[in-house]
C-alpha cells in the first residue's frame, strides 16, 4: 500500500461527448432545484382543490450518549419540495393559494463561530425556487391563522403532526400525501436526470480508477479507499449507499460491508458503489478479475452475467413490464448453467421449479432517484398483487416468488384478471438500474436447495464445487427509460473495455 499513488487526474478526457455533459450538467447546475414544479406535480397528482401541506426537514440531532451529530442525511421527501439541505428547517404548500414557503432557523452569530453560517431568510430566498422565506419561530402563529375546521393539513407521516396542530380542531390527513408524492418522485425531470447522470459520470470515475490501480491492491479496504477518494476529490463526498467490495466467496454475499478481507488468493472482486449528487443517487456494480484475466469457469459466469444484463436492457422502452425482464434474465440464466453443467435436466422443469433462484435470489433492478432504491409510484417493478408477493434488490426472489411470477405471466396467461395481472409499466423518465448476477452462496444453495429433493436432483452437486470460488458476479447500469427505448448513464468501464484497463495500467505500474 505504501507505494500507491493516490494523485488522481479528474478532467475528463478531451472528447466531444465529455465536453458536452459537462457543458450539460453545469447548464443544469446553474439553475435553482425546481421545488415549486414539484409542489404542483405533488397537488395535482392529490387530486384535491385545497389543504396545507406540511413537511419536517432533518432536525439537529446527536448520536446517544454523545455531543457528536450524525452527518446530515437530509429527509428526501422534504427536499423534493425544497432542495434545501441543510438542518432545522421546515416546508408549507397552500395548494389553493399556490404558495411554497420554506422555514428556517434563526443563527445566532456565536453557532456561526461553532458550525458557520446557514442562509437567512434573504439569501434563502435568492438560493431557492419559494415564494417565501420565514424563521421557523413563526411557524406555530402561521398554522394558527391558516388552519380552521375546515382546512386539511397533509403531513407525511402521523407523528410530524406540528405540535402547534395537535389538540385542535383542523382535519390532518396522513394518508394522502406519500402515495402522491411517491407518484410525483417516479417520474424524474430534467433537473433531477441531469443530477443523477453527474452522479453516475463522478461514480464511473471512481470505478475506472479501480480498474486502473487493480493489479496493485492488496485488500478490500484498499478498493473502497480509492473509490471514496475519486469521489470526494470530484465533489461527491456522500455515498448512496455502503461500498460493496466484496472478494472471493463474499462476492457472494449481496450486501457485503465489511471490506476488510486480502485480495490474495481470491479470483475476482465486485464493487458495488455509487456516490450521490445533490442528494441524487447513482448504482454501479462491476465485477474484476484481481489477476487481469478471468479464470475459464470465471469467465464463463461474466460472459452469462452480461449476457443477462445486455438483452435485458435492449428490451427497455417504455410500455415494457418490468417482471418480465426479470424472467428473461432468469431464463438466460438458466440456459447458461445448464450449458455449464451446474443445472441438469429438462429447462422447462427446472423454469417451473423456481431453480434458478438458487444462483439469482434477487430482484433485476429498482428505481433509483432521492434514494438509492428509490420509491416506485403506485406499483414496485415486480409486484403480484393480490398474492403477497413483491420482488426488489432487497427482498428476496424465492423459488416460490418466481414460479408465482411465471405462473400469473400475463402474456403467458392473459385470462387472468386484471385485479392479479397488473404490474408497473415502465414510462418516459423513470430511471431502472439493471442489475443481473449470479452466486455461488454455499450456506445459501446448500440450506435451501441441496437439501430440498425438489431442487437438489436439478443440481450436479460436483460441478457446482467448482464454481464455489468464483464467489459471485454483478454487473450494474442506471438506465434512463427515453421516450423510445433507453439511454444508459452508466459509463464504468466493463467486458472487454474493463479487461484492456486493467491490464494496459498494470503493465505500466
Amino acid at each position: 500500500m505504501d507505494d500507491l499513488d493516490f494523485s488522481f487526474i479528474l478532467d475528463d478526457e478531451f472528447d466531444a461527448v465529455a465536453i458536452a455533459k459537462r457543458e450539460d450538467y453545469e447548464a443544469w447546475s446553474s439553475r435553482k432545484y425546481p421545488a415549486k414544479e414539484h409542489a404542483r406535480k405533488v397537488a395535482k397528482k392529490l387530486c384535491v382543490s385545497d389543504g396545507i401541506i406540511y413537511l419536517p426537514g432533518r432536525p439537529t440531532q446527536n448520536y446517544e450518549d454523545s455531543d457528536q451529530p450524525p452527518p446530515l442525511r437530509q429527509r428526501r421527501y422534504f427536499y423534493y419540495l425544497t432542495g434545501a439541505n441543510f438542518h432545522d428547517c421546515h416546508v408549507t404548500y397552500e395548494i389553493r393559494t399556490d404558495t411554497l414557503i420554506l422555514w428556517i432557523p434563526y443563527v445566532e452569530p456565536r453557532q456561526v463561530l461553532w458550525f458557520g453560517s446557514t442562509p437567512d431568510a434573504a439569501k434563502a430566498k435568492q438560493l431557492y425556487d419559494v415564494d417565501e422565506v420565514r424563521y421557523s419561530s413563526q411557524l406555530p402563529k402561521f398554522f394558527e391563522s391558516r388552519l380552521t375546521s375546515s382546512t386539511m393539513l397533509l403531513v407525511l407521516h402521523e407523528d410530524q403532526t406540528p405540535a402547534a396542530v395537535k389538540g385542535t380542531r383542523a382535519k390532518v390527513n396522513h394518508w394522502m400525501l406519500q402515495p402522491a408524492m411517491d407518484r410525483a418522485r417516479c417520474i424524474k425531470d430534467e433537473y433531477e436526470i441531469a443530477m443523477i447522470r453527474q452522479a453516475n459520470d463522478v461514480s464511473s470515475a471512481g470505478h475506472r480508477k479501480v480498474a486502473e490501480m487493480l493489479l496493485r491492491l492488496s485488500s478490500e479496504r484498499e478498493i473502497e479507499a480509492i473509490f471514496q477518494a475519486v469521489c470526494t476529490a470530484r465533489g461527491a463526498r456522500s455515498q448512496a449507499y455502503p461500498i460493496i467490495a466484496g472478494s472471493g466467496a463474499n462476492a457472494s454475499t449481496l450486501h457485503y460491508e465489511e471490506n476488510d478481507q486480502p485480495l490474495e488468493g481470491k479470483e475476482l472482486v465486485v464493487l458495488d458503489a455509487g456516490c450521490e449528487w445533490n442528494c441524487y443517487a447513482s448504482d454501479i456494480t462491476r465485477t474484476l478479475p484481481l489477476r487481469g484475466r478471468f479464470s475459464t469457469k470465471g469467465a464463463a459466469v461474466y460472459n452469462l452475467v452480461q449476457q443477462m444484463q445486455e438483452e435485458c436492457i435492449a428490451a427497455i422502452k417504455p410500455g415494457v413490464k418490468f417482471y418480465q425482464l426479470h424472467l428473461h434474465a432468469a431464463a438466460v440464466g438458466l440456459r447458461g448453467l445448464l450449458k455449464l453443467g451446474i443445472l441438469k435436466g429438462d429447462a422447462n422443469e427446472i423454469a417451473r421449479a423456481g431453480t434458478i433462484s438458487a444462483f439469482f435470489p434477487h430482484g433485476l433492478g429498482h428505481h433509483v432517484g432521492l434514494e438509492v432504491h428509490d420509491v416506485a409510484g403506485s406499483l414496485p417493478l415486480m409486484i403480484l398483487l393480490n398474492l403477497g408477493l413483491e420482488g426488489g434488490k432487497r427482498e428476496m426472489i424465492s423459488a416460490e416468488t418466481l414460479t408465482a411470477m411465471r405462473l400469473y405471466d400475463d402474456e403467458v396467461v392473459p385470462e387472468r384478471t386484471k385485479a392479479v395481472r397488473e404490474r408497473q409499466v415502465l414510462e418516459p423518465n423513470m430511471i431502472v438500474t439493471v442489475e443481473p448476477g449470479i452466486y455461488f452462496c454455499r450456506e445459501y444453495i446448500e440450506g435451501y436447495f441441496l437439501s430440498n429433493p425438489a431442487h437438489a436432483k436439478f443440481i450436479d452437486k460436483d460441478v457446482l464445487e467448482g464454481y464455489y470460488t468464483v464467489g459471485g458476479v454483478r454487473i450494474e447500469d442506471d438506465i434512463l427509460v427515453t421516450e423510445d427505448g433507453y439511454e444508459n448513464l452508466t459509463a464504468a468501464p466493463k467486458g472487454e473495455e474493463m479487461l484492456a484497463i486493467i491490464n494496459a495500467k498494470g503493465k505500466s505500474q
